[in-house]
Order: structure tokens, then C-alpha cells, then sequence
């Protein structure tokens, strides 16, 4: 569930926001709001970078398709496996 906090509060408690994503694993983003409305998303850089890829390769209409193609192979069982060297 995402947590929110006055932008006010925000301001005054910066320094230990980090503090707050690792003392709680599950807070994945914190709404920052104003007069009780959001305003901003404060999340873990590891979590915007993982959004930021993804929106990347959904952005890429040729990775997309093949990636759906990929994910229609697996289904049909037609997929070959993969083994590192």
C-alpha cells in the first residue's frame, strides 16, 4: 500500500526518506500531497529504474513485438532452450 506524507512534512524530513523505503521493503513509492492531494511519487531509484526500462521497451514497437512473439512461442511450446555457455 503506498504511503503518503504532506509535501510540508517531506520538506522537513528529507534526509531520512531514504531511511524510510529500507526500514519498510514493502513501501514501493511514497505520494507526496498538497492540500491532501498527490503531487509527486518518491520511490527507490532501483524501482524508477526498472519503470524507466520498461516504458523503454514498450515504447519500442519492434522489441515489443518481438517480445509478444516470444511470449506466443513459450505458450505454443515452441520456445528453444537456452543453455549458457
Amino acid at each position: 500500500m503506498m504511503q503518503s506524507m504532506p509535501i510540508a512534512q517531506a520538506r522537513k524530513e528529507l534526509n531520512q526518506l531514504p531511511d524510510l523505503f529500507n526500514a519498510e521493503p514493502e513501501a514501493s513509492a511514497l505520494a507526496i500531497t498538497r492540500r491532501g492531494q498527490p503531487v509527486l511519487a518518491l520511490m527507490p531509484w532501483a524501482l524508477y529504474e526498472g519503470i524507466a526500462e520498461t516504458l523503454e521497451v514498450l515504447g519500442d514497437q519492434a522489441l515489443s513485438e518481438a517480445l509478444r512473439e516470444g511470449v506466443r512461442q513459450i505458450e505454443a511450446g515452441d520456445g528453444e532452450t537456452w543453455q549458457a555457455p
